[in-house]
């Protein structure tokens, strides 16, 4: 057993879960929200809404079949089940709504795949919060999240409880074929004013109708300014085929695989060399950015699968999005999109305080610039939390200020010892050596043509 320590000094809507592998798909993951003692909004009550796609076969079994050798492409789809609040969202809880009053209502995912939008028809929601950032109010008729996304929104009721009304949580994949009863999987519960009251029905909208969150127009209502960007670094992602036929995805050169010593030990044990990127092994995709440089990440993805871009211990601005440059495009089979499919998206850059958050999804054949601030000596791990991409290594490091690191934070006793327990190295290099010495280093895969290619 491990005792983790927490010192809540953020407030918002968060969740535990694991990071070894894929462990959180089997259910290790769980809400986690942080009250403010002195919201900058006012509201009666709050109502917590936790979705998770959930499937009948064990993450180890599922995540090998992403990256077992010998394959010719990603493996068929399947399709999970939704659980909302925990329980089948078939059998999903009612929200009691009193005429007049205000509510929170959180909603996040803990998807390791699919997509869930939320919405309450006759209801519009007053957006106040995302990943943890307050914003200023976002009015919307519902929410679109990623996995690893979280949203607040203020509801205010109605002034009667002559109905009750429904409230819709549609767990979608747009990156595989439309399937009846699958995909979608639409799921809905109950709104009550009225225990003895009919509930009114309304007709099913078409999403394009309907106003969704959109981070790229929100406002943080911190009204901390975007800093000027010092540097710039620019991330794709691909999908690759290795020379033994493994599925294996790139954000930048090579794909992610975890270091033999964790980064933030290596961070903390190597001295000056730890401002050095190759300290930290060819695979762990690193880049060490100086105390307070104020860093733009532009990320391209060029291929027909969305990303959710989850970035550890920062919140990032959101500066810019739009679509990548046609030329760069690459369809890898199995994906449902065709050229035709390509976006129709102009670029929207951020006006006034951008928006701050955690995870932002990149569309297909779309980009995003992030911009972050040094501020916080850290290892940040940029990853997909789509699962199946993160292991098969849609990921970087961050290393943010490993100087100021070594000489501000010390690493506690208890978790060296459990990780020694464990085997872990826990100095050196990314293997547990001495400077730049890399004996022992697993082998690199040898990346063959992009899926697109074949």
């Amino acid at each position: 057993s491990f005792t983790y320590h927490i010192y809540a000094e953020q407030t918002g809507t968060y969740w535990l879960h694991a990071h070894h592998k894929a462990q959180q798909a089997d259910g290790l993951r769980a809400p986690f929200i942080i009250r403010d003692t002195k919201c900058p909004y006012e509201y009666d009550e709050e109502v917590l809404i936790s979705l998770e796609d959930w499937y009948p076969t064990e993450s180890g079994t599922k995540m090998a079949e992403v990256t077992a050798p010998g394959s010719t492409g990603p493996p068929p789809p399947t399709f999970p089940y939704g659980l909302i609040n925990g329980y089948n969202g078939n059998n999903s809880m009612p929200i009691r709504f009193v005429p007049g009053k205000r509510y929170r209502i959180r909603v996040l995912s803990m998807s390791t795949t699919e997509w869930w939008k939320f919405s309450i028809p006759g209801h519009k929601l007053e957006v106040i919060e995302a990943d943890g950032i307050m914003s200023e109010p976002h009015i919307v008729d519902g929410l679109d999240l990623a996995p690893a996304q979280r949203y607040s929104a203020i509801v205010t009721a109605l002034d009667t409880d002559e109905f009750n009304y429904i409230y819709n949580c549609t767990l979608y994949a747009d990156f595989v074929p439309w399937t009846p009863g699958m995909n979608p999987r639409v799921y809905t519960g109950l709104v009550e004013y009225n225990a003895h009251a009919p509930t009114k029905q309304y007709a099913f909208s078409d999403d394009r109708q309907l106003a969704w969150a959109t981070d790229i127009g929100m406002h943080a209502l911190d009204s901390y300014p975007m800093p000027p960007a010092d540097r710039h670094i620019d991330l794709t992602s691909r999908l690759y085929i290795t020379d033994d036929l493994r599925n294996l995805r790139t954000l930048d050169t090579l794909p992610y695989i975890e270091p033999q010593v964790p980064t933030l030990f290596t961070a903390m044990t190597t001295g000056s060399l730890a401002m050095d990127p190759r300290v930290y092994g060819p695979q762990a995709q690193a880049f060490v950015i100086p105390h307070m440089q104020n860093v733009e990440i532009t990320i391209k993805n060029i291929e027909g699968l969305p990303h959710a871009m989850h970035l550890h211990h920062h919140a990032f601005y959101i500066a810019e999005r739009g679509p990548v440059d046609p030329a760069e495009i690459e369809i890898a089979p199995g994906t449902n999109f065709t050229p035709a499919d390509l976006p129709r998206t102009t670029r929207r850059r951020s006006t006034g305080v951008p928006m701050r958050r955690d995870t932002i999804t990149v569309p297909a054949f779309e980009y995003v610039k992030l911009r972050i601030r040094g501020d916080l000596p850290s290892t940040a791990f940029l990853h997909c939390h789509t699962l199946s991409h993160n292991v098969a290594g849609l990921a970087a490091t961050l290393v943010i200020a490993p100087d100021v690191l070594q000489r501000t934070q010390r690493i506690p006793e208890d978790l060296i010892h459990m990780c020694l327990r464990q085997g872990i190295r826990v100095e050196g290099n990314a293997v547990g050596n001495h400077g730049l010495d890399f004996t022992g280093l697993p082998p690199v895969p040898i990346l063959g043509p992009t899926a697109a290619d074949n």
